[in-house]
């Protein structure tokens, strides 16, 4: 794909931001290879792509955090190297997280000023931090009492506390990761306001998000990285959705040469029916049917609601509006343990940090789910457990010499398996499983896709979320297209194909 752009908007400019050749690697690992960047006065410019893409590393390197094996990076068209960072904030450029990192029991104005606070005779004087940090918002259209605590107030002025330390403290670039993820529309229109403040100052906005309408409302160009490579750099205005999608999954549109094959009953039989279920700053109210014995991919760029619709089902996060019904019962989860008494499992996408337990064993991390099923006064006794872990060692082909292995040692595809083996031990009637294939060799990635469809053809239901769109149609009877946080259509099985997923994703 192309490397070019049209400088129509950016010939008159000096460039504030450069960066040759960079390449970053970590043993075995290479994050980035030979990427070049450009950054403009004055501009909002995203960087976009896939998890694994490298944009986190970029970040790193710039500010500091990480060493680069090679190439250079130029501020002001000066070589510079930053050992930290603290040493880019002298230079020039801060970072705003997606998690804030102030202190939510000081003040805004003290977490404004933190570090740095204004003295009088050597002490510090509270109320000229007060008055400039008053001031200082004030330049936002922020009016607020910034003697408060800042975690009294909403996670936007949380941000934009943030992003006014940042420029305070470095007023040539700051870096934006992920600032709108938690924002409601009002909050993200109050964002978006100070950051056409900045702009207008001169300043230079690197731009991370999952969102593309909030992409193409507020930036000015756009990078797209996939696995550490640069793959194009466009004006934003001068970029089609639809190549756009494509080149962040690296797939072209093409025809397909045979539709999408059906292959499971026309089963009518609602399991789960959710209903308007939301929460305000997570995922858009939505509506979701699935019945028995049917899988129901759930498709969408990263960072677009699929990890969250999964964990409002599941009950990891709490819904405030809507609700879901099983078999026409109403229920609420209060807790995962809710979701699991009644016959749910959840495999999700993180397994090292959310699914196995790395220091025990394989037969430990099995039974834990029928054991919270059971309660901890119904133990399971030693040879039980080793029977129920032994089976599905047996029945998933997990590669280990007994159940004793400790599960940190297996790969990652046996790992996976190791998940779901937890879950069916228990006996679930529905399953969610959350990138089961990411991260897994060939082989173990065809046998989980074979376990996948075994469990639909014996009547249970599914909702699996894949990255992998060839994955989503081989397998699913409906998909769920997401976008934004929000549920932009679901796909039926004669309709269901790449291109349809990605042109529903694409679609303005």
């Amino acid at each position: 794909m192309s490397d070019q752009i049209t400088m129509t908007d950016t010939v008159h400019k000096t460039p504030l931001l450069e960066i040759h050749n960079l390449t970053k690697t970590f043993p075995g690992v290479p994050a980035l290879s030979s990427v070049d960047f450009t950054m403009y006065p004055g501009e909002v410019h995203a960087l976009l792509g896939e998890n694994g893409a490298g944009k986190s590393t970029l970040i790193k390197v710039i500010t500091g955090v990480y060493k680069k094996n090679a190439g250079k990076i130029l501020l002001d068209g000066k070589e510079i190297e930053p050992s930290s960072p603290h040493d880019a904030q002298a230079l020039g450029i801060s970072t705003v997280y997606q998690e804030v990192n102030l202190i939510p029991t000081l003040s805004v104005a003290e977490n404004i000023y933190l570090g740095r606070q204004p003295k009088r005779w050597g002490i510090i004087d509270t109320g000229a931090a007060i008055r400039n940090a008053k001031r200082l918002l004030e330049t936002y259209d922020i009016q607020i009492d910034v003697s408060q605590p800042l975690g009294s107030f909403s996670v936007a002025v949380q941000q934009i506390a943030a992003i006014a330390r940042g420029v305070d403290l470095s007023a040539k670039i700051l870096i934006l990761d992920e600032p709108t993820s938690s924002l409601d529309a009002n909050e993200v229109k109050t964002l978006f306001s100070v950051i056409r403040s900045l702009k207008e100052k001169g300043i230079g906005i690197l731009l991370i998000t999952h969102f593309l309408d909030q992409v193409y409302e507020i930036s000015d160009r756009i990078t797209i990285l996939r696995n550490g490579v640069k793959v194009s750099e466009h004006l934003t205005k001068e970029l089609p959705r639809m190549q756009l999608v494509s080149e962040m999954l690296g797939k072209e549109l093409i025809e397909e040469l045979s539709p999408h094959k059906v292959h499971k009953s026309d089963n009518q039989d609602v399991f789960l029916k959710v209903q308007g279920l939301g929460k305000r700053g997570v995922m858009q109210p939505f509506d979701l049917d699935i019945r028995k014995g049917e899988i129901v991919g759930l498709a969408g760029l990263l960072g677009s609601g699929r990890t969250e619709t999964a964990q409002l089902i599941f009950g990891i996060t709490h819904s405030d509006t809507g609700h879901m019904s099983i078999n026409g019962t109403v229920v609420n989860f209060s807790s995962p343990r809710s979701a699991i008494l009644r016959g749910f499992g959840l495999c999700p996408e993180d397994r090292k940090a959310e699914g196995i337990i790395g220091d025990l064993s394989i037969r430990e991390n099995i039974i834990l789910a029928l054991q919270a099923k059971r309660g901890w006064f119904k133990f399971l006794n030693y040879k039980r457990q080793e029977q129920l872990a032994d089976d599905m060692i047996k029945a998933l082909h997990i590669a280990t010499p007994d159940s004793q292995k400790v599960v940190k040692e297996l790969s990652g595809g046996n790992q996976q398996k190791v998940i779901l083996g937890r879950w069916l031990v228990s006996e679930p009637e529905f399953l969610i499983l959350d990138e089961p294939t990411r991260g897994i060799d060939v082989g173990a990635h065809a046998e989980i896709i074979s376990i996948i469809k075994d469990l639909c053809a014996k009547g249970m239901p599914l909702l699996v979320i894949s990255s992998e769109l060839a994955e989503v149609v081989d397998y699913s009877d409906r998909v769920v297209v997401l976008r934004d946080r929000k549920k932009v259509t679901e796909l039926q099985r004669d309709e269901i194909s790449q291109n349809s997923i990605m042109k529903a994703i694409a679609e303005s």
